[in-house]
C-alpha cells in the first residue's frame, strides 16, 4: 500500500518550524497575519493593531515610535524588514506608501500585496502624482491636506494607521478591527464615518446604502483581509 503523503497542515507547520529554526522569522508570525473576531471573522493583524491603537493611548504611542515592538507586543513579529514604521494619518497630513523598487509590504500585518501594488504603473505614478493616483482610488483630499509617499525597502517596511470613523465611538476593540481595510492601512482609501441611525419609527438617514452600523463594509472602500 503507498504510503500517504503528509496532510498540507503538518508540511506547513514543519516549514515553519524550520523557518523559525534557522531565525528567518519568529514563531507565531505565520499564524499572525490574521485572527478572527468572536464570530468567527477573518480580519487582518493590521487591523488588529490599528484597533488597539484607536482604543489605547498608550499602545498607539508605542505604535509611533516604535512599530516593530508594537506589533510584536500582540504576537506579530516579523514578515516586515528590519523596521516597521506606522504612520499616522492627521487633518492635516496624509500618508501613502509604495515601494519603487519591487514590491515591499508589511505582509506579516497585511498578507500578500495586491496586484495593483505591484504593478509598474501604481509605484511610478503615486510618486509624481500622489493625489491623481488617490482620487482614483475615490480619496479626494483639501488643497491643504499635504501627501507624503513613503518609499518601503527590504529593510524598512511602512503601516498607515487611519483616523478612527465618526461615529464609531461605541464600538468596542473586535467592532472596530471590521471597520479597518486593507487599502486604508496602505493609505491610498480613507475610512468613510458610520452612517447615522435611522430615527425613530423612521427610515435610516441614509436608505440608498443601508449598512449595519456595525459592519460597515463598503465594496468602494478596498477588500477587508
Amino acid at each position: 500500500m503507498p504510503e500517504q503523503d503528509p496532510h498540507p497542515e503538518y508540511r506547513a507547520r514543519a516549514l515553519e518550524e524550520a523557518l523559525v529554526e534557522r531565525g528567518w522569522i519568529t514563531p507565531g508570525s505565520i499564524d499572525g497575519r490574521g485572527r478572527r473576531t468572536g464570530d468567527g471573522e477573518a480580519v487582518s493583524a493590521g487591523a488588529v493593531v490599528v484597533a488597539r491603537a484607536w482604543v489605547d493611548p498608550d499602545f498607539a504611542a508605542r505604535l509611533l515610535t516604535d512599530a516593530t515592538g508594537a506589533a510584536a507586543s500582540l504576537g506579530f513579529g516579523g514578515g516586515h524588514g528590519a523596521r516597521l514604521v506606522a504612520l499616522p494619518q492627521t487633518t492635516v497630513v496624509h500618508n501613502v506608501v509604495v515601494c519603487t523598487l519591487c514590491s515591499c509590504y508589511p505582509t506579516a500585518l497585511l498578507g500578500p500585496p495586491p496586484e495593483w501594488y505591484k504593478s509598474d504603473e501604481y509605484r511610478a505614478r503615486v510618486v509624481r502624482d500622489p493625489r491623481g493616483v488617490l482620487s482614483e482610488f475615490g480619496t479626494v483630499l483639501p488643497d491643504d491636506v499635504t501627501v507624503r509617499v513613503w518609499d518601503s525597502t527590504s529593510e524598512t517596511r511602512y503601516l498607515t494607521v487611519p483616523r478612527r470613523p465618526a461615529g464609531s465611538e461605541d464600538l468596542g476593540e473586535e467592532d472596530l478591527r471590521l471597520l479597518v481595510t486593507r487599502d486604508s492601512l496602505v493609505g491610498v482609501r480613507t475610512l468613510p464615518p458610520l452612517p447615522l441611525p435611522p430615527p425613530a419609527g423612521g427610515p435610516a438617514l441614509d436608505d440608498h446604502r443601508q449598512r449595519d452600523p456595525r459592519d460597515p463594509r463598503d465594496p468602494h472602500q478596498g477588500d477587508r483581509l
